[in-house]
C-alpha cells in the first residue's frame, strides 16, 4: 500500500510529516555510515533507481544498491577512513505518489588519526514514498556541487 505523507496548502510537509523524514534520514545515513549495506539498501523500494556523477548509468533495484553501498563500505575501510554523510536543509514537495526531498549532503571523511575533512558536497534529490508505513527511496539523483549539472 501506497500513502502520500500530509501537507499543508501551500504544498510543504506538514510537521508531522517533517520530523519523520528528519528521523528516516537520520536512520538510512546512520545505516550506510555505519556498514550496515543490507539494512541500507531496505530503505530503498524493490525497484528503486539511484543515479550519481561517478555512475554511467542509474543503478537500478535494490539489489544493485546494495551492491554498490558494499563496494563503497569495502573501499572506505580499506582507506582507513570514516565516512558521515550530514544531510541538511531538506525542502519537501508533494509528488503523485510520495513526496520529493531536495537536500544539500555533506560527507565528512576522517582518516584514522586523521583530521576530518569535507570530502563532497552535493544536491540529493530523492522520490520517498510510503509502503507499509514505512517511508522509502523510489528515486534518487546526487548532484556534485564542485561539477556541472547535466
Amino acid at each position: 500500500m501506497t500513502t502520500t505523507p500530509r501537507t499543508h496548502g501551500d504544498g510543504t510537509a506538514t510537521d508531522f510529516d517533517a520530523i519523520a523524514i528528519e528521523r528516516f534520514y537520520a536512520r538510512h545515513m546512520q545505516l550506510l555510515d555505519g556498514g550496515a549495506a543490507a539494512a541500507w539498501a531496505r530503505t530503498f523500494t524493490d525497484d528503486a533507481s539511484f543515479a550519481a556523477p561517478s555512475m554511467t548509468e542509474p543503478v537500478r533495484g535494490r539489489d544493485g544498491i546494495e551492491s554498490g553501498a558494499r563496494a563503497a563500505v569495502a573501499g572506505r575501510a580499506a582507506a582507513g577512513e570514516v565516512h558521515r554523510h550530514w544531510v541538511t536543509m531538506t525542502a519537501v514537495r508533494p509528488a503523485a505518489d510520495g513526496v520529493d526531498a531536495v537536500s544539500h549532503v555533506e560527507i565528512l571523511a576522517t582518516p584514522r588519526g586523521g583530521a576530518p575533512r569535507i570530502e563532497l558536497s552535493c544536491v540529493m534529490r530523492d522520490r520517498l514514498v510510503r509502503r507499509d508505513g514505512a517511508l522509502l527511496v523510489a528515486e534518487r539523483v546526487i548532484t556534485r556541487d564542485d561539477r556541472p549539472r547535466g
